[in-house]
């Protein structure tokens, strides 16, 4: 095996996996393979699966282990491997042989180079640590963090303040356009003061249930590259109309029993959150997409952008509707 893992990009298969695994060939027999089992255990760094190559160094089957003590020892490989083969190339990223090895069910995925030549795989242990690092990567980004893991664990106190700062500002920004817009509605608000106490249950039922669209389908795209987004948004919508009916129906009662609410600020603050609801439902779903087709990280769709978005827009919602119905029913 030539190629070495030096020349591999930092978070790419061929930098991740492992070369010292068994191999045989078609022809040879499962009284072979165990002796060159028995012979090699020593050196092999793990024997889940046994690779089946041709002369030329070329992947054209593979068999597990248990095959080994299951057929009579004269049996031809060529008869017990199989010829439908999940591989992936070197130079692709890591996290693809993660959804490779979940949505086949297999302990390890082999690497292939030009011409199917078998280069090594990737172990099951391996393809855990990578699920684990692509997680916590993910919940960084999330957070609007857009660094690798190592250099944000191990980076310096000036490095962790450069990733973090930018997305904090825009936050402070975008907590000022807000401060704007509720000084704009001064007036409503201080007239019916239960109004402004329903604010942050307002910003905060549409932002949970925006970050639950999202993380959803980012974490559906990371599964299925093809999915359709638009099939997704029309699922996605039937859902939250149900969520939204229930939520608004509930914040509707509980303001008006708990909190003495007159019956049309029960209707602004209903109405509000089922609007609200569908505002973020969007932007949940179309903000990852337009990443996506950015060539972007759709991760990076659940961080501050969309939280500044979405507490805007709900609270231009929420005033907007106060004041017409206040107009409509005073």
């Amino acid at each position: 095996m030539k190629n070495s893992s030096k020349n591999f990009a930092a978070e790419s298969v061929g930098k991740r996996m492992i070369k010292q695994v068994p191999v045989c060939h078609q022809n040879d027999r499962v009284l072979d393979v165990k002796k060159m089992l028995f012979d090699t255990m020593d050196g092999l760094e793990t024997i889940n699966y046994i690779y089946v190559i041709d002369n030329k160094n070329k992947l054209i089957g593979v068999f597990s282990i248990k095959e080994i003590f299951r057929k009579p020892e004269k049996t031809l490989i060529r008869e017990i491997m199989e010829n439908e083969l999940v591989k992936i190339r070197p130079h692709t990223d890591q996290e693809k042989v993660v959804i490779l090895a979940l949505r086949n069910n297999l302990k390890a995925i082999p690497v292939v180079g030009k011409g199917d030549e078998f280069l090594g795989i990737v172990p099951s242990d391996v393809i855990l640590d990578i699920l684990h690092l692509e997680n916590v990567e993910d919940f960084l980004k999330m957070a609007g963090i857009n660094s690798p893991l190592q250099k944000v664990l191990k980076g310096s106190a000036w490095y962790l303040f450069k990733v973090r700062i930018p997305w904090l500002v825009l936050g402070l920004l975008g907590g000022i356009v807000g401060a704007t817009v509720i000084t704009y509605f001064e007036g409503p608000l201080r007239e019916n003061f239960i109004l402004a106490s329903f604010i942050p249950l307002i910003l905060y039922m549409s932002g949970a249930v925006g970050n639950q669209t999202e993380i959803l389908l980012i974490r559906n795209m990371a599964v299925d590259s093809q999915i359709s987004a638009w099939k997704y948004l029309f699922r996605e919508l039937r859902s939250s109309f149900l969520i939204a009916l229930i939520l608004s129906f509930l914040l509707f009662l509980i303001s008006m029993v708990f909190f003495g609410a007159p019956y049309y600020i029960s209707i602004i603050l209903s109405s509000s959150l089922f609007i609200g609801v569908f505002i973020s439902v969007l932007i949940g779903v179309f903000m990852p997409c337009v990443l996506k087709k950015m060539g972007k990280d759709p991760a990076i769709g659940s961080g501050p952008f969309s939280t500044i978005l979405r507490d805007v827009l709900s609270l231009v919602i929420y005033f907007s509707i106060t004041i017409l119905l206040l107009n409509l029913f005073q």
